[in-house]
């Protein structure tokens, strides 16, 4: 991802230029936390089968793959593999 890519190219700037490894890992854990937390508090479950369907259809930017996802999701149920 974009942000992952980011957290690499910086983490490794700063390692280069002399940064504490293990300081750089605590920095990037706690951040991780505080983003993590943030996202979550501000996400809205998904209840029905249709609400997936729009959700996922928008994501894909096509409503067939949209509904094959909800209907995946459906059989598999939300922790599902």
């Amino acid at each position: 991802t974009v942000l992952a890519h980011s957290v690499v190219v910086e983490g490794m700037k700063n390692l280069a230029a002399g940064a504490n490894p293990m300081l750089l890992k605590r920095g990037i854990a706690a951040a991780t936390k505080v983003a993590s937390e943030e996202i979550g508090g501000q996400s809205i479950e998904l209840k029905t089968k249709e609400e997936i369907a729009s959700v996922a259809s928008i994501s894909a930017q096509d409503r067939v793959i949209g509904d094959l996802i909800a209907e995946v999701m459906d059989k598999v149920g939300k922790d599902g593999v």
